[in-house]
């Protein structure tokens, strides 16, 4: 297997217009780029992104959190509160075909680029759009981060330990998750234009997108009949014993493997009794099935946790993993950064930044007949507005140079 990062092609001659910012619509934007949109970011000319600057970003070197999700995309500057600059956006949106904004409720109409407006210069167009809160709700002109969605979407609800308070989780789904939904959407959308020749609107509120990744937790509360609570490391849907993280040696802060046997496989349980050197409990009727194990629960994960304190967290999933049973070590960022296998497939790429110089990030996952996506650099502020303009719109070097000139384009 090939594992050569390529340009993919899935989308070649998708035009995606993104004016979208910090983290929810970047990475869907992003994740068409990775497989071959000519995905074009409008930014300000001034500042550009705000993320090129957040967490730590200085003046002439843009952060690693804008490196992170808008790899492979191209960059214009246009002043959006100037006409002529409104009206080279919207001759940007005649040919685009998809195009994406998560600004401030309300804030795209006022700029005179809603979908009222747009939808008529291009009825083809795909005017997609992340808010924090859906049409409709209560908090509707309600400002969201992907915080403030995994708590009113429930994710905080069900995290944490039982007799502890809620916690957000690390992964940010609330971004990123979101995104990845309206980037399923978009593409579906794009089939069907293809059909009918028809665009349409897509919205997702951050908040509406959290339900989608909780589900299990609704069906826990249908089954049990009162609201899905913190199960910590252990499953949400049921009891599962042993079923958690377990404490190795030497004892950091990351020190621990996570050990599961499933309720629809008891060889899991004989086998894992024989790998920590106590197969006498595979058949003691004290622990030989599901229920009797669950009614001990505390006792099982002790018995257990006996035996991976005197394992690495690397070799207790190795055990336990060559015995047929689910196991898998805490691995923390640095122990995946550091882990070459990751850089052989090309699952971590180093990106060939101009300005950063050489940045090291995970790639799109998914292989394309065999081989990954190639992470091509994240787009210095304006790069590609001569290129993007005289592309798309047929702009002559005199046009683009008088555009520069006004500052309305940059």
């Amino acid at each position: 297997m090939s594992t050569t990062p390529k340009p993919l092609e899935c989308l070649k001659g998708l035009k995606v217009l993104d004016l979208s910012q910090f983290e929810a619509g970047p990475s869907c934007t992003e994740a068409l780029a990775w497989m071959g949109a000519e995905v074009v970011k409008v930014e300000n000319p001034k500042l550009g992104d705000p993320g090129r600057a957040a967490v730590f970003g200085s003046p002439d070197k843009d952060s690693t959190y804008f490196l992170i999700f808008n790899a492979n995309k191209k960059s214009i500057t246009v002043d959006l509160k100037s006409a002529e600059g409104k009206k080279l956006v919207l001759d940007l949106a005649a040919k685009a075909d998809v195009m994406v904004e998560n600004f401030a409720p309300g804030a795209i109409e006022r700029l005179g680029l809603g979908w009222d407006v747009v939808s008529k210069i291009n009825p083809g167009l795909i005017y997609a759009q992340v808010k924090g809160f859906g049409e409709g709700s209560p908090y509707e002109q309600n400002l969201a981060f992907d915080m403030i969605a995994q708590a009113c979407g429930g994710v905080m609800s069900i995290s944490g330990m039982p007799d502890g308070p809620p916690i957000k989780p690390g992964a940010t789904i609330g971004d990123t998750g979101t995104g990845m939904l309206l980037a399923i959407s978009i593409l579906s959308a794009y089939v069907e234009k293809q059909r009918t020749g028809k665009g349409q609107r897509l919205e997702v509120a951050m908040q509406d997108a959290m339900l989608h990744y909780i589900r299990i937790a609704f069906a826990t509360q249908a089954r049990t009949g009162v609201v899905a609570g913190r199960a910590g490391a252990k499953m949400l849907s049921g009891v599962t014993s042993p079923g958690g993280i377990y404490p190795c040696k030497p004892g950091g802060p990351n020190d621990w493997v996570y050990i599961y046997t499933s309720r629809g496989n008891e060889e899991h349980w004989k086998r894992l009794a024989r790998v920590i050197g106590r197969p006498e409990l595979a058949d003691d009727p004290r622990f030989s099935t599901t229920a009797a194990r669950a009614e001990r629960e505390k006792e099982v994960d002790e018995i257990v946790g006996v035996w991976t304190r005197t394992q690495t967290k690397q070799d207790a999933m190795r055990l336990v993993g060559e015995a047929g049973i689910p196991a898998g070590a805490v691995l923390d960022t640095m122990e995946l950064i550091n882990d070459t296998t990751f850089d052989d497939r090309a699952i971590m790429q180093t990106m060939a930044h101009p300005k950063v110089g050489p940045f090291k990030m995970p790639a799109w996952p998914v292989r394309h007949d065999g081989q990954p996506a190639e992470v091509k650099p994240s787009p210095l502020l304006g790069a590609s507005t001569a290129d993007v303009l005289k592309g798309w719109l047929g702009k002559s070097e005199d046009e683009i140079a008088a555009l520069k000139a006004g500052r309305i384009a940059g």
